[in-house]
């Protein structure tokens, strides 16, 4: 019976959850863009080449046949997935990554004279353009 318990609590982990999600979505990515290729990307190509059906292309030695047609399906959804995945996941991703990255500002060395606002050094006693007084920080 504690095994059961500790077997639901491992199930329900953000971590195992999460990847079950995404595996789904995955697959089912993957389903939708090889449609669009199969049945929009590959006739047009086909329009384009005069052939009827992209994916029938076929050639034959010694009575193998070879589908280079499904395997240039293949490369296309290939491509289509990963140029998709680059624009809409990796590329907004390092953005706000390299966002949430910016250092903060450094310590300030310089500081502005109360008389005159000019730029002197932050442990300065007297400033260098009115030559005033000033209090060290």
């Amino acid at each position: 019976m504690k095994a059961v318990k500790e077997f639901r609590q491992f199930l329900l982990r953000g971590n195992v959850v999460d990847l079950a999600i995404a595996v789904v979505i995955g697959v089912v990515f993957g389903a939708l863009v090889a449609a669009l290729v199969a049945d929009f990307i590959t006739p047009l190509i086909a329009a384009i080449a005069g052939k009827p059906d992209f994916s029938a292309l076929t050639f034959t030695i010694n009575k193998s046949v070879f589908k280079y047609g499904d395997f240039i399906n293949a490369v296309i959804t290939f491509v289509t997935v990963a140029a998709v995945l680059f624009l809409f996941v990796v590329r907004p991703i390092n953005a706000m990554i390299s966002r949430s990255r910016r250092e903060p500002p450094a310590d300030p060395t310089t500081r502005r004279c109360p008389e005159c606002l000019s730029e002197i050094p932050i442990d300065a006693r007297r400033c260098a353009f009115c030559t005033s007084q000033v209090e060290p920080q």
